[in-house]
């Protein structure tokens, strides 16, 4: 059920010349659970360049729409295009994955060079052989994400924040034009929230698009450019100003739900499971039909 949808479609910009082809195309899009239908008539495009924001309640799919679109799981109904190309089930290394930041364990021994290497040679079968150039590229990752300082350490012992600026690096190794976003800055300080913020933000200035699902607008909400607001078996497409509201979010849960604003952070009252700010949700891979 579609309660709104206002996807900016490629055709022509504002000022008469023609606008950037998409870096994705969703039509038509679906999720089933079992027999429930969790929502349906998904249309949405990513213009080079843009971040748009997932937002809602766990269980409403958010997960799985980033897994159709990496090639892991179909939808329901409906086609994703990405960067010009139907999704294909072995994926495609020009899209980018940013999974939620989970500590590794303590007794992962593999350094922090390592964990991005994999970015640049993981793809390959059998046992990694270094090309000409890898390590160069490794070492301008390290230094793009600003982790030259504990590179060389055990990723075990890191902090989750200096992890999942790691994390970033392998996840840019081959400069993806489309990049997904799973809750990348839950459980971390705001200082690492800002830092791994930061990072995203700079690679989308780069022309990337982001898709990035979160429970907590506010540490993003000053480079969002759209959001995805989805909740009970409808969604609502717009920008922040349009969709973080009252009179939008009320219609969409079909109950009175209140956005205020708390010492400058933007909260959601009377929403279940959709706290907007200071409630982080432990993460289930299978929340989401992951």
């Amino acid at each position: 059920m579609t309660f709104s949808s206002d996807a900016t479609r490629a055709g022509t910009a504002s000022d008469g010349t023609s606008a950037p082809a998409p870096v994705l195309q969703i039509r038509g899009a679906a999720i089933h659970r079992g027999d429930r239908e969790l929502w349906s008539g998904l249309d949405l495009d990513v213009a080079p360049g843009e971040l748009v924001a997932v937002l809602g309640p766990s269980g409403t799919g958010k997960t799985t729409l980033l897994r159709a679109i990496l090639g892991l799981q179909p939808l329901s109904a409906g086609t994703v295009v990405a960067l010009g190309e139907p999704v294909r089930r072995r994926g495609s290394r020009r899209i980018g994955y940013l999974p939620q930041a989970r500590p590794l364990p303590a007794e992962t021994s593999m350094r922090g060079r390592d964990l991005v290497a994999l970015g640049v040679d993981g793809h390959r079968f059998g046992l990694p052989f270094p090309r000409r150039g890898d390590r160069a590229h490794v070492d301008a990752l390290i230094d793009a994400v600003g982790a030259r300082d504990f590179a060389d350490r055990p990723v075990g012992v890191l902090s989750g924040g200096e992890q999942q600026r790691l994390r970033v690096g392998q996840a840019l190794a081959d400069d993806p034009r489309l990049l997904l976003c799973d809750e990348p800055l839950t459980s971390l300080d705001l200082a690492n929230q800002q830092a791994v913020t930061g990072l995203i933000d700079a690679h989308r200035r780069t022309g990337a698009g982001v898709l990035l699902v979160t429970h907590d607008i506010n540490p993003v909400l000053d480079i969002v450019d759209r959001i995805l607001y989805i909740a009970n078996g409808r969604f609502t497409l717009g920008t922040p100003r349009e969709v973080l509201t009252t009179r939008v979010l009320s219609a969409l849960y079909g109950a009175p739900v209140f956005v205020q604003e708390v010492g400058g952070r933007l909260v959601v009252v009377g929403a279940p499971d959709a706290e907007i700010a200071a409630h982080h949700h432990e993460h289930d891979d299978h929340e989401d039909g992951a």
